[in-house]
């Protein structure tokens, strides 16, 4: 089953413009990796001075916990499917890459 169909899509209008974000749960962990290696890249950097290790530590925390949100993403992912066509949820084509 895709997230491709109009009934599916998440859209925003801002103004004349709109915002269609398709496939969701892919989005959102796309979105999250990225908030994993800015949390770790902070914390790096801030590493570099004594003054800065304690926010370092705080950036590097915030990412750990970032990580364990991604087998949460996954799992409400596969819920959503199974929940949508409890019948043929055998038959639902999905993406054999991991979010």
């Amino acid at each position: 089953m895709s997230d491709t169909g109009p009934a599916r899509a998440l859209t925003v209008r801002i103004g004349r413009e709109e915002l269609i974000v398709r496939q969701r749960y892919e989005a959102v962990s796309i979105l999250n990796d990225i908030l994993i290696a800015a949390w770790f890249i902070a914390g790096s950097v801030m590493f570099f001075s004594t003054a800065w290790t304690t926010a370092g530590t705080w950036c590097f925390l915030f990412g750990s916990v970032e990580l364990m949100v991604r087998p949460a993403i996954r799992l409400s992912r596969q819920i959503h499917l199974k929940r949508l066509n409890p019948a043929g949820a055998g038959n639902a084509t999905q993406s054999g890459q991991e979010y």
